[in-house]
């Protein structure tokens, strides 16, 4: 099945031309079938970026996905035109009432604040609290991700002393799980973040589960099942030249390692992890379908 999007969003022509089945939401209208209501809250400066890449991943899977845009209520994005956003994003505050399926939250370029000085954060919290009894099931992605630790478990993160960015093989150390099902031993993932959540750090009675870390840059992803949420540090979702458009942005400060061939920046990056980020939303999208309520009133009162 294909996911729905606005019709005008500019990631639908995108999407189509990759030949990934958009439907519109006429169309949908028409199907008598329960779409899974998946809610992006999108933190990127980027949003079109960003939404294209999550789009382009859960509209891969074979379950009708209704997708909805989401912002911080009062934050005014410098970086994305305000015209997209009053067309295509609700704030947080109008969905207070609604009920989604699931919650996807994006990083954001703070990684060198602290989490309760950045501007939103109160307002994160309170999403986050929210995602408690009106989201059956959450995907923190990168600082998301960081940010979701330390408001439930009161895991800080490190800074590091030079920015991890490249593609790193990770080890599955959990394949039996319904999320890695699939997913071979080792596998390449895009990184591109300023700190790092350690392990050491990690509480040992929370029901926290490591299931991918690499040797080079750590952990990448983490079971917290009392929450229902899944933690991603880094980017499966990221397309072929991310890394490539963050490397030309930073002026070449940072060459992405193992990612260009020949560590020569002039040749096209070839994409190795494709097949783990379509595997990956394929898992959590299908564990969202088979656990969520029919009704989708009920998330949240068990």
């Amino acid at each position: 099945m294909p996911i729905r999007i606005a019709d005008n969003l500019p990631a639908r022509r995108t999407l189509e031309a990759e030949g990934v089945i958009v439907m519109s939401e006429s169309e949908a209208a028409r199907q008598d079938i329960r779409p899974l209501r998946i809610a992006l809250l999108n933190l990127m400066p980027d949003k079109i970026t960003t939404e294209t890449q999550i789009a382009r991943v859960l509209g891969a899977t074979p379950l009708q996905v209704e997708l909805e845009l989401l912002r911080i209520s009062d934050h005014v994005s410098k970086n994305t035109a305000a015209g997209h956003l009053a067309e295509f994003y609700r704030p947080w505050s109008e969905v207070g009432d609604d009920k989604f399926d699931g919650l996807i939250v994006t990083g954001a370029p703070v990684e060198t604040i602290p989490f309760d000085q950045v501007t939103y954060w109160d307002e994160l919290a309170r999403i986050f609290d929210w995602s408690q009894t009106h989201v059956h099931r959450t995907l923190t992605v990168c600082w998301g991700a960081m940010a979701a630790l330390y408001h439930f478990h009161g895991v800080d993160k490190h800074p590091l002393e030079a920015k991890a960015s490249g593609v790193f093989p990770h080890w599955n150390r959990a394949p039996a799980t319904p999320w890695l099902r699939g997913l071979p031993d080792r596998f390449d993932v895009p990184v591109s973040r300023w700190s790092e959540v350690r392990a050491q750090d990690l509480p040992q009675d929370r029901g926290l589960t490591v299931l991918a870390e690499s040797d080079d840059v750590g952990l990448c992803l983490i079971d917290d099942p009392v929450h229902r949420a899944l933690h991603m540090f880094n980017h499966l979702e990221y397309d072929t030249l991310t890394l490539a458009n963050e490397y030309a942005r930073d002026e070449g400060a940072y060459v992405p390692a193992h990612y260009f061939p020949g560590d020569d920046p002039a040749a096209r990056p070839i994409n190795t992890w494709r097949g783990a980020g379509h595997i990956l939303f394929g898992n959590w999208i299908n564990e969202v379908y088979q656990t969520t309520p029919f009704d989708r009133n009920q998330i949240g009162e068990a």
